[in-house]
């Protein structure tokens, strides 16, 4: 099952991870990775996790897998 996501109002979202790894369950959207050319589309964000701090840079696309990402907090 997948949603559907605007890139562009994904800063600062929270996102639970539905498999946690390392005690980093949960995530916020700290950054979103611009092009270089500002006429494409955004593709990836940077995640950090609560607990960790921890981050890392995923294809946006990739939260709207219900399978790995659950949007909030739970």
């Amino acid at each position: 099952m997948t949603m559907r996501l605007n890139p562009r109002k994904l800063l600062l979202s929270k996102w639970t991870a539905v498999q946690p790894r390392n005690k980093e369950k949960h995530f916020i959207v700290v950054r979103l990775i611009e092009p270089e050319d500002p006429a494409q589309a955004i593709s990836e964000v940077e995640l950090e996790a609560v607990y960790s701090r921890h981050s890392r840079i995923i294809a946006w696309q990739t939260l709207t897998d219900t399978a790995v990402w659950r949007q909030g907090w739970h």
